[in-house]
């Protein structure tokens, strides 16, 4: 099994970023989306890793397997975004999900960030498991911060006190 690494995102690993981002994006999941379309990536570190905010990679031989975001959206608040893992480097056997998160949550915990949002599509079942696994619990988009930026395709939400 290849060694994972989870490193806070620096700007040469952009072009690693986009190519594990897109593809998931845009062949997986079916969603007609372009990098010029996210301006998040063209700027990840100040979109990002400003405030409470952070971005981190996971890394197994040198290239990028993983990623994983946390936008600052005031009170205490944050929102989880951009939770990709390749596909060979997905499932227990890796861990790579479960290491991305725990970077985040420990992140999160310094900062005092007290709620983490998230928002995804129905049709994210293993990713629904996941979460709710790691103590997410869903939220109806209602009470939702109204600074939690909601996507044109999120349509379940979940929340993690982050106590």
């Amino acid at each position: 099994m290849p060694d994972i690494h989870i490193d806070a995102f620096r700007a040469a690993d952009y072009r690693g970023v986009v190519d594990v981002i897109l593809p998931i994006q845009r062949q997986e999941f079916g969603i007609a989306i372009t990098e010029a379309d996210q301006p998040d990536l063209a700027d990840i570190s100040g979109f990002y890793q400003t405030g409470s905010g952070g971005f981190w990679v996971a890394r197994s031989g040198g290239g990028i397997v993983g990623t994983i975001g946390l936008k600052d959206i005031g009170a205490g608040q944050a929102a989880l975004r951009k939770m990709f893992v390749a596909a060979p480097f997905r499932g227990s056997a890796h861990g790579v999900a479960g290491k991305l998160l725990d970077a985040l949550l420990a992140h999160a915990r310094l900062q005092r960030v007290t709620d983490i949002y998230l928002g995804t599509t129905d049709k994210f079942l293993a990713a629904h498991r996941f979460y709710e696994k790691r103590g997410f619990a869903e939220v109806r988009k209602a009470d939702l911060p109204a600074s939690f930026p909601v996507m044109a395709v999120d349509s379940k939400f979940y929340v993690h006190r982050n106590v």
